[in-house]
């Protein structure tokens, strides 16, 4: 393991209370590998804390997650990546089997699993952070069928290939789930192991919203669906204005069949350009979806030629 340079990278955001028996564990579980602490505009002595605990800190003034990781992602050169929260949630105990996936070159990326054990539904005390966390795995695993256990895990291990050509572009907490996806339509070798987890300690704040937080994840996958699956979802947008078209201009059609006549002008003019728009969004969609398997195309070959 020696062979391999390891960066661990902790985003943070006002965690002074717990960044630095995060760092001292770190270190006592992996004294060789680099700590690295994006502080993110904290009004506390995160900064300061961990410094003295010796990790290299650095301001990332562009606020959210999602701008943290892009520039750790950047910023840092190792062989392998570590990403776990600055909270105290995740032992450093685990930071040896989820690394080794890694270094024998089994996995691109390996996600701490919260979930499998229970540890997480036991420990988190807010209800719908775990109905959230639910519904974003279904969805995905059946976008992708897949059988992922835990989308929005905060520990993470990486490969340098993985980091150096993922473009991230979200910006905050839903940053988690833009990795978990583009990993998946890019099929990258993933591998979930078991991890214990625990609440954060007592004075200690989450900073994920629910309800807003909530909405940019799912605002993410209603973007997934439509930027990598844009067959199924004008497909789905045809068929709903499809079906209204076939609605209204029945009642049209069966009228000119009884009489021979159309009376409901306005109704057939609208079941016309309703019957226009699903065809238009259908073809949109195989458009789109021809444009999405040449990207998918390019990105391997920029794989197959890059010397990351």
């Amino acid at each position: 393991m020696e062979l391999y340079s390891v960066a661990i990278l902790i985003p943070c955001y006002n965690e002074e209370l717990t960044i630095g028996r995060v760092i001292n564990d770190l270190k006592v579980e992996l004294p060789s590998a680099l700590i690295y602490v994006y502080d993110n505009n904290s009004t506390d002595d995160t900064f300061q804390i961990a410094q003295e605990c010796g990790a290299i800190v650095k301001k990332e003034y562009r606020q959210g997650k999602g701008n943290v990781v892009r520039s750790m992602f950047r910023d840092i050169e190792a062989d392998v990546y570590v990403i776990i929260d600055g909270d105290d949630t995740y032992p450093a105990t685990n930071i040896h089997s989820l690394i080794k996936p890694i270094i024998d070159l089994e996995a691109d990326m390996v996600v701490g699993d919260r979930l499998s054990a229970g540890h997480y539904k036991n420990e988190n005390k807010r209800i719908f952070h775990n109905f959230g966390n639910d519904l974003v795995r279904i969805i995905i695993n059946k976008l992708f069928n897949a059988n992922l256990k835990d989308i929005m895990s905060g520990y993470r291990v990486f490969s340098r290939k993985f980091v150096k050509t993922i473009p991230i572009s979200s910006c905050g907490f839903e940053v988690e789930t833009e990795i978990t996806l583009h990993s998946l339509d890019k099929r990258f070798l993933i591998k979930e192991i078991s991890i214990e987890y625990r609440d954060r300690p007592e004075g200690s704040f989450s900073k994920l919203s629910t309800v807003s937080d909530g909405i940019k994840v799912l605002k993410t996958i209603f973007s997934v669906f439509k930027n990598y699956k844009p067959i199924v979802f004008f497909t789905f947008i045809s068929a709903i204005f499809f079906l209204a078209s076939a609605i209204i201009g029945g009642v049209v059609i069966y009228e000119f069949f009884q009489t021979s006549l159309v009376t409901k002008m306005p109704s057939a003019m609208l079941s016309a350009g309703l019957m226009i728009i699903a065809i238009i969004s259908l073809f949109s969609g195989f458009i789109l979806d021809a444009i999405v398997k040449q990207h998918k195309e390019n990105y391997e070959l920029f794989l197959n030629n890059s010397r990351i």
